[in-house]
């Protein structure tokens, strides 16, 4: 009992004092992606509200599951931050034997930004609309191909959501990076594939790409002419891309309070508003249980998908 009682008083004391130590930030992909932008537009600036260094440190590998394993094994002392996304919960389910429970073994502090995924058609296709999409499809299963940037991509996912709830089939083209895909997309090898609304949006102002449809619950203020899958009176199909903070479970309460309350001022600073626009995200933030019922649905949907469509990485 009394080492219990030890234990709570040495935790409440390293709360109080938080943070007396440097903030690591691990964003489990490489530089230049969004979660790194994301992190490098909050870390000075966190810096400065909590009085001490935050640095960000790159993990990449397995589709983020080597930096989520870092944290989710790292002390729950609020020191070391993972910038997360909804991959996270897509690739623990993709790979066999991922050492970590992305819902167990997290901490929610907050949501961070979101980005919007954009169904598109190259113009030599001849598919106008989403209708137009829909009754080719159905017409002849599997003549009609999309890309992605990989298997298990958010891109790949999106498109798979979007066929299970429309009860299509299509002939899926993985490549193995984003710059192949949207080459062979703009030149019309593959048919129809996602692009984030940022990407699409030049393409599509170029009649280079046709746009179809948003993946969101709302319109994008940079297309918004272009409707929801839902406004065309289709099923509810919600694709968006969405980062988080979290540390490790079992980080003291007061610790998450005291993060959540620093990232969300930052995530409503001006310049981070317009940092994070120029890379095609809307910066919001979310209290931990916001974020942790996001994460609970998100993680059920993306695993019925991917049983539903026997997707597996080795």
């Amino acid at each position: 009992m009394t080492m219990n009682f030890l234990a709570i008083a040495i935790a409440l004391a390293g709360a109080q004092s938080y943070p007396d130590q440097i903030v690591k930030i691990v964003v489990p992909f490489s530089p230049g992606t969004g979660m790194d932008t994301i992190a490098r537009a909050v870390s000075p600036r966190l810096m400065e509200r909590l009085g001490q260094a935050v640095v960000v440190e790159n993990k990449p590998g397995a589709s983020g599951n080597i930096g989520a394993d870092a944290v989710a094994k790292a002390r729950p002392d609020g020191y070391t931050v993972l910038m997360g996304a909804n991959t996270m919960l897509i690739a623990s389910q993709l790979y066999k034997n991922v050492p970590f429970d992305p819902v167990k073994d997290f901490s929610p502090v907050s949501m961070a930004a979101w980005g919007t995924l954009m169904l598109v058609a190259n113009p030599k296709a001849g598919i106008k609309s989403l209708q137009d999409l829909l009754d080719r499809a159905k017409a002849k299963p599997g003549a009609i191909t999309y890309g992605s940037p990989g298997i298990g991509t958010p891109h790949h996912m999106a498109m798979e959501l979007f066929s299970q709830e429309m009860q299509l089939s299509l002939l899926h083209v993985p490549y193995k990076a984003n710059a192949g895909y949207i080459q062979d997309l703009l030149a019309g090898e593959i048919m129809v594939g996602f692009l984030p609304v940022h990407v699409a949006s030049g393409f599509v102002k170029a009649d280079k790409l046709t746009a179809l449809a948003v993946g969101s619950s709302k319109r994008h203020p940079l297309l918004p002419n272009v409707a929801t899958i839902e406004e065309m009176g289709k099923k509810r199909v919600e694709v968006d891309l969405w980062y988080a903070f979290f540390v490790p479970s079992k980080t003291p309460a007061a610790v998450v309070t005291r993060l959540n309350a620093e990232i969300g001022t930052v995530l409503k600073m001006p310049e981070v508003k317009e940092m994070l626009e120029k890379a095609g995200l809307d910066a919001e933030s979310s209290t931990p249980e916001e974020l942790s019922a996001v994460v609970r649905k998100d993680h059920a949907r993306w695993g019925s998908v991917i049983k539903g469509s026997n997707i597996t990485v080795e």
